[in-house]
């Protein structure tokens, strides 16, 4: 076994595709609930795999980056009860192997959180190069410092090998990036470490500190959770837990967004108001009327303006994942506005095909882009590359006068439950077709 290093090409995931058809020029109007979060549904649930005693959570939201990381645990010999609920009983008493099926580790990029728990429970893991939004860019990287601090040797071909030859051993980490899935990768190795070991540049998004509740209810002691330095104390026999999820606050921003493009007025629920600071920062600078109260946020219709600069940060900055929509909300301000996102190359790169609709912007390089508003946008053929971008454009196909089709679909139910029933019962004027071969 050699060190650790970066992974390869995913696998495909093979789906079958539907396109979504919008017809443009109707204002959102509306209640709409959103789910718990989907980026800390993917870690509680790898965490499950701690312990044999059965863990329950709830507010699960009905995503298919949900329902694959349910099928990766029942492929691990996993007993899941409520699956297609938003509450779900999880056991993990018995384990049957240290592969989680490839064809579904090729469709999400969470599944790298399978590995610290596996490794805890068989000693050695196999994984195929995680899918999900632009694998090629996004690495393991710092799961890979974590981990190799922690005593994982391993290599990388064709399929990552992972061996723990001593078991997992608590130590001090200083992780290079503030990575949410790197530091969540270290908790969950550090929870089966016997020993306190420290993970300093920690991420301190929401869902970080949700999984860091969700240990503690398991018997890990966690000091630090929601700080940049965490203190795990591990390596105990691991007790069933339970957790009912916050909600999910960059479905909250992505449904405000969409409001404020078509011109109307929306109330979300279901979130919690100290998650929603960083967006709602933005939208105000950019005269979008909101009013944020006790899980829930108003956006009233309003007339969007321009701002200097917007630049993505880790938390509690402007999260990236809003990034390209509030690029598509620059499209109907009225001034220019520079949208940059330093941390990942190519999401601002997938909203090119804004130009094709009628906006006027320049890409400077794959972090920057310059706006210039307001556009009247035009329906066309649009390709959801990445799950934000994505939604991003149906907000955008929403604004625009004709018909737009927006595919495949599934990308963005990835993390967006019941996207279409959603988006008629706000007054969206679209439908379904079967994407052309």
């Amino acid at each position: 076994m050699t060190g650790l290093t970066a992974p390869v090409t995913p696998v495909d995931g093979g789906e079958t595709s539907t396109v979504l058809v919008v017809e443009g020029g109707t204002r959102l109007n509306g209640i709409v609930d959103v789910e718990g979060n989907k980026n800390a549904a993917l870690p509680l649930l790898a965490a499950c795999l701690l312990t044999d005693e059965l863990c329950e959570l709830t507010n699960v939201p009905q995503i298919r980056d949900v329902g694959v990381m349910v099928e990766l645990l029942q492929g691990l010999g996993a007993e899941v009860r409520g699956v297609g609920s938003t509450s779900l009983q999880v056991q993990c008493r018995n384990i049957n192997g240290n592969e989680p099926d490839p064809k579904l580790v090729g469709r999400l990029r969470g599944s790298v959180l399978l590995v610290g728990p596996l490794l805890a429970r068989m000693g050695s893991v196999r994984l195929a190069p995680p899918g999900g939004d632009f694998p090629a860019r996004r690495t393991i990287n710092s799961h890979l410092q974590a981990l190799g601090a922690m005593g994982v040797v391993g290599s990388s071909g064709e399929f990552h090998e992972f061996l723990a030859p001593d078991g997992l051993k608590p130590a001090s980490i200083y992780l290079e990036e503030a990575s949410v899935t790197g530091t969540e990768t270290a908790l969950l190795a550090a929870s089966a470490a016997l020993g306190r070991t420290e993970i300093r540049h920690a991420a301190c998004e929401p869902h970080v500190k949700e999984l860091c509740d969700f240990l503690g209810t398991m018997g890990v002691k966690i000091c630090g959770a929601g700080t940049s330095t965490i203190e795990v104390v591990g390596g105990m026999k691991l007790t069933g837990g339970s957790r009912q999820l916050r909600g999910d606050y960059i479905e909250a921003g992505s449904w405000a967004v969409a409001a404020a493009v078509t011109g109307g007025e929306i109330e979300v629920r279901g979130v919690e108001a100290s998650d929603l600071e960083p967006i709602v920062a933005i939208l105000d600078r950019m005269n979008v009327m909101c009013s944020v109260g006790e899980n829930h946020l108003r956006v009233s219709a309003s007339e969007v303006r321009n701002v200097r600069q917007i630049t993505t940060a880790p938390w509690p900055g402007f999260p990236s994942d809003m990034v390209s929509l509030v690029s598509v909300l620059a499209t109907q301000a009225g001034g220019r506005t520079l949208i940059h996102d330093w941390m990942y190359e190519l999401r601002l790169f997938a909203l090119e095909q804004l130009s094709g609709m009628g906006a006027d912007l320049f890409l400077c390089d794959p972090h920057r882009m310059i706006v210039n508003g307001p556009t009247k946008l035009k329906g066309r053929h649009l390709d959801t590359r990445d799950l934000r971008s994505g939604m991003a454009l149906i907000a955008a196909a929403l604004a625009a006068d004709g018909i737009s089709r927006v595919g495949p679909l599934e990308t963005v139910e990835r993390g967006y439950a019941n996207l279409v029933i959603r988006l008629k019962t706000l007054g969206a004027k679209i439908d379904l077709e079967p994407a052309q071969e």
